[in-house]
């Protein structure tokens, strides 16, 4: 016999995988309800934060516009902060956003400092940055300049700030 007759009349068994559904699985439909709803929430939260940004801003005397614009916002909060505003770019690279949060939150420290608040209250910033946000925004603290380090933003150079009590001037 050659060899090619043997092969052909060799039997060779063939296995087939199924797969079966599992417990572990999860539901197409689910899968996709929790993709909206995460996407919903992402937006809610970045309406919310750059109308809180935005009121910040103002009192820092930089154009509220600005916080409407993903990582410019954070370049903009930053140099207000004193720091430089790359920091915000550097915080995309994976390792170096550890360092670039450092300025971060030095940046949060002299902002707080500027709209009046304690050293201490950069902690709620870390932690809460929401609650800060919102605090921040909301107070009826006004901006000084001559606290923290000074601004690196460009409008917010040459900037006066008013005077502490309103002056009258008598004739």
């Amino acid at each position: 016999m050659n060899m090619l007759q043997q092969l052909a009349q060799s039997s060779y068994g063939y296995t087939t995988y199924t797969t079966s559904s599992s417990s572990n699985d999860l539901d197409p439909a689910a899968a996709a309800a929790l993709i909206v709803f995460g996407i919903i929430t992402f937006i809610i939260a970045y309406v919310v934060s750059a109308i809180l940004l935005g009121r910040i801003f103002k009192k820092a005397g930089v154009p509220t516009w600005m916080a409407w614009v993903p990582v410019y916002n954070s370049w903009k909060m930053l140099e207000i902060g004193g720091q430089n505003g790359f920091w915000a770019v550097l915080a995309l690279i994976p390792i170096v956003n550890y360092v670039s949060i450092v300025f971060v939150f030095i940046a949060m420290y002299n902002i707080g400092l500027k709209l009046g608040k304690s050293g201490a209250f950069v902690v709620l910033g870390i932690f809460l940055p929401l609650v800060w946000m919102i605090w921040l925004a909301v107070d009826s603290s006004t901006w000084n300049e001559s606290l923290g380090a000074p601004s690196k933003a460009v409008e917010h150079l040459g900037r006066s700030n008013p005077p502490a009590t309103p002056t009258t001037t008598v004739l």
